[in-house]
């Protein structure tokens, strides 16, 4: 998939929280924490918000996407792609060599999209989520252009 012209990536402000904020799966507080930290990104296409994307860092040292979502009406026009290829730069600028993620083991797109971002299946945690289901870990060398 090419990257289209007109999307653009940018560390989220606080202005962003109402964005950034939908998925329910971070407190306010933390996210705000978050974005004053640079662990939170926006994108935007045509000038208009397109979706957003959250690096935790598991230890306080390794890198994972901890969430992307792109707005319905953004989908398929590169948008996750340019925000996953924008945290990758700056985690390369930094030293990071990988970019772990993961996905609910009973998710098939998310797993889809992974591995056609380039992740690569590297571990399991069995248990992890509600009903028992496990969660599958990538890992993405990082500066690596190859997806499926």
């Amino acid at each position: 998939m090419e990257m289209a012209a007109d999307i653009e990536v940018r560390t989220a402000e606080l202005s962003d929280i109402d964005l950034v904020a939908q998925d329910a799966c971070i407190t306010l507080e933390a996210l705000r924490e978050k974005i004053a930290r640079e662990e939170v990104f926006v994108a935007a296409r045509g000038g208009e918000r397109a979706g957003y994307a959250r690096v935790e860092f598991w230890w306080s040292a390794v890198p994972c996407l901890s969430m992307i979502w792109v707005l319905k009406e953004h989908r398929g026009q590169g948008v996750s792609r340019a925000l996953v290829s924008h945290i990758e730069s700056r985690l390369l600028s930094a030293g990071h060599e990988y970019l772990y993620s993961s996905s609910d083991a009973g998710e098939p797109e998310p797993q889809a999209w992974h591995r056609h971002m380039g992740f690569r299946e590297c571990g399991f945690i069995a248990g992890i989520n509600t009903g028992g289901v496990g969660e599958i870990i990538f890992r993405k060398l990082l500066g690596d252009e190859r997806a499926e």
